[in-house]
């Protein structure tokens, strides 16, 4: 048996949908991106919703509303994909990495605490795997410390902090709609912003900086003129991309609650190994359920992650590991040494912690029970056969 790490949620809504744009003589940014945007701000409860070709334009974009400066410092987790800091770094500011949590892999607060100083700007906390950090907290440290916050929403779509949903509150928030997502649009990302000003600059600065509707100027009812009032970027979507992401809204519920039973059937399956620790639940805290992580049990083990992983591939499972730790990569190391930075993998317990025993198992909604009971299976076989 195949079982691939991820197989997207197609059918002929789709691609109808996409057909529908290509015949209407309309590609790029129009009428179906504003009504995904109008969509997707009804869903997470968001006053605007703003749509990209990719979530870490829209994250530039959000980092792009405050006043960045190069040396300016903003703190991210140490454990995320690299476009959380790399995004810092187009302005020449530097991302201080925090350690996570142990068992949520989201963001110390404790850590966070420790690394404020009168160079810091902002934190972006990562929702990891859709279980979104602890933002009391944060918002906390943010208003003692006179801070901006970004959530990394990327994973969280969606999710629920304390009954409300991720992209409903006051901070900037940046969904991704990358091919695995939860929803995708192939590429795709989407800013959701409660200030009418903020959104306003987003939406010139995500094309060019044209004001007015820019969109509409080929258009019979448009106009040729126009204006540029910001420095901004080609970084909008297409109206292709945008009918595939309505019609992956329309039945994102399914598509949760198909995720959750797998995720459930996962835990049923692992709940009596003793070489495997699963990713926790949180009380106040719904998980959008984006990625299944586990964590090997090494002291009850011959071996290590990586031979688990080369095993589970002879096998035929595509699996793959959330996420290297930032400060390893030779950009970061080096970075760090230009700056006079030490970068000690000591200062990150926690991120080494998970680093060496993470794997990120299959998941994805169309998955049968006999995917997953194989992908169960097969994983138990090997710790049993290595274990201590």
């Amino acid at each position: 048996m195949k079982i691939p790490f991820h197989k997207p949620f197609i059918d002929d809504n789709e691609i109808e949908a996409v057909s529908d744009v290509l015949k209407s003589g309309w590609l790029t940014m129009g009428s179906k991106t504003f009504e995904f945007e109008a969509m997707f701000a009804e869903k997470v409860s968001a006053r605007h919703a703003i749509s990209f070709n990719s979530a870490t334009s829209a994250l530039h974009i959000a980092l792009s509303l405050y006043d960045i400066k190069p040396g300016d410092e903003i703190i991210v987790p140490a454990v995320t994909f690299v476009a959380t800091a790399e995004t810092v770094r187009y302005f020449g500011a530097v991302p201080v990495f925090a350690d996570v949590e142990r068992d949520t892999h989201n963001i110390s607060i404790e850590s966070v605490e420790k690394l404020i100083t009168d160079k810091t700007k902002g934190i972006i906390p990562v929702h990891y795997s859709g279980l979104p950090a602890d933002l009391d907290p944060l918002f906390e440290i943010c208003r003692k410390h006179n801070l901006f916050l970004i959530e990394d929403s990327a994973h969280a779509f969606p999710s629920y902090y304390k009954d409300k949903p991720i992209g409903s509150f006051e901070s900037p928030s940046v969904f991704s709609f990358y091919a695995n997502k939860t929803i995708t649009t192939g590429e795709g990302g989407m800013l959701t912003l409660s200030d009418d000003a903020m959104a306003d600059k987003a939406k010139k600065m995500r094309l060019h900086g044209i004001d007015k509707d820019a969109w509409k100027r080929y258009s019979h009812d448009g106009s040729w003129m126009y204006d540029v009032t910001e420095l901004g970027y080609k970084y909008n979507p297409t109206d292709i991309s945008s009918s595939i992401g309505i019609e992956q809204l329309k039945k994102s519920d399914y598509m949760t609650r198909l995720r959750k039973d797998i995720c459930h059937k996962y835990n049923h399956l692992f709940s009596s190994s003793d070489s495997l620790e699963l990713y926790p639940s949180k009380e106040g805290r719904e998980s959008s359920n984006y990625i299944y992580p586990v964590k090997l049990k090494l002291e009850s083990l011959s071996v290590n992650r990586d031979y688990v992983i080369d095993e589970l591939k002879k096998r035929g499972i595509s699996v793959s590991m959330h996420f290297i730790p930032l400060y390893r990569f030779s950009y970061y190391k080096e970075f760090y040494e230009s700056i006079g930075r030490k970068n000690n993998f000591d200062n990150y317990p926690n991120s080494e912690y998970i680093y060496e025993r993470e794997i990120t198992l299959p998941l994805y909604p169309s998955m049968t029970d006999e995917e997953s009971e194989y992908v169960a299976e097969n994983l138990i076989s090997i710790l049993s056969e290595k274990s201590k």
